[in-house]
């Protein structure tokens, strides 16, 4: 097992080449059980689109140690799970996942749970036994009261919004953290001018309604990054975020695909521009909170 000591020495130049597009060299790879190894592990979901994502960067500002308990709330296929299953495994931490709802009506989030456990569940001895919780609409606990260390939302809040269960998440998210514990958040940002669309139709959000709803859940700020920001988003898509990569979505949803559509202008902004926020359960809050209905 190794320590937050071992972990920490990964954090180097070669770890930073993991985050891009290619792979280190064998002699300058990352110690095993470091972030940079984990990020940089074969195992990984499309890696290729760490140069958006940044996770190494991401995940230090958030403050990922080793030895943390963490929560991941809808998780999706997996993509910052084979990170952070491997790195936590290796140094005595402990993955919750709070999955889609088994027995959601939708096809399209039992789809994405039934590849997650099948990419996840039957490789224990490098992703250890991941908790599996979720995000179900009679308002189950995410995690035991006050036992993490950090939670984190990635490119989600959009679907909790559609689905009008965000209050509660937050406030779930509140409950299951312990004192001080930070929550980390990165989104797909909207512009800062007009109404928001509460269903979040385009799957962007305000920066400013986020902050919101985090500090009505009893969440202080403590800071933002532009680790995720992308300037050539202009926002204003057809098809919403999902015109851009990595979903090239050519029709409006639930229709065929239209093959004369062109998807290169998109393809040349890249992912979407994000917000990555963190913010921290206060010190004197040990209680849980309680989640609206």
């Amino acid at each position: 097992m190794f320590t937050r000591r071992h972990a920490v020495l990964g954090l180097t130049a070669a770890s930073l080449a993991a985050c891009g597009p290619g792979r280190p060299n064998a002699a300058d790879a990352p110690p095993p059980g470091s972030l940079g190894w984990a990020i940089g592990g074969a195992w990984r979901i499309d890696a290729e689109r760490d140069q958006y994502r940044h996770p190494l960067q991401t995940l230090l500002f958030w403050g990922l140690e080793g030895d943390m308990t963490v929560l991941e709330v809808l998780p999706g296929l997996g993509w910052y799970t084979s990170i952070l299953a491997p790195y936590l495994h290796t140094n005595g931490g402990q993955l919750i996942a709070a999955q889609f709802d088994p027995a959601s009506p939708s096809l399209a989030q039992r789809e994405t749970l039934a590849a997650w456990q099948a990419r996840f569940d039957h490789n224990r001895e490098l992703f250890g036994e991941i908790t599996r919780t979720a995000v179900t609409p009679r308002g189950a606990a995410l995690a035991p009261a006050n036992s993490v260390d950090l939670a984190i939302i990635a490119n989600s809040i959009h679907t909790l919004m559609a689905e009008g269960t965000a209050e509660r998440v937050f406030a779930g998210v509140l409950a299951a953290l312990k004192p001080g514990g930070s929550f980390g958040i990165e989104q797909h940002r909207g512009a800062s001018t007009g109404l928001q669309d509460p269903l979040a139709g385009t799957g962007y959000v305000q920066e400013a309604y986020v902050r919101a709803l985090a500090q009505e859940a009893g969440f202080e700020f403590v800071a933002a990054s532009d680790i995720n920001a992308n300037p050539r988003d202009t926002r204003d898509h057809p098809f919403g975020v999902w015109t851009l990569p990595p979903t090239y979505r050519t029709s409006p949803l639930g229709q065929p695909d239209n093959p004369s559509f062109d998807t290169s202008p998109y393809e040349a902004i890249g992912e979407s521009d994000r917000m990555t926020l963190k913010f921290r359960k206060p010190a004197g809050v040990s209680a849980r909170a309680p989640i609206p209905n």
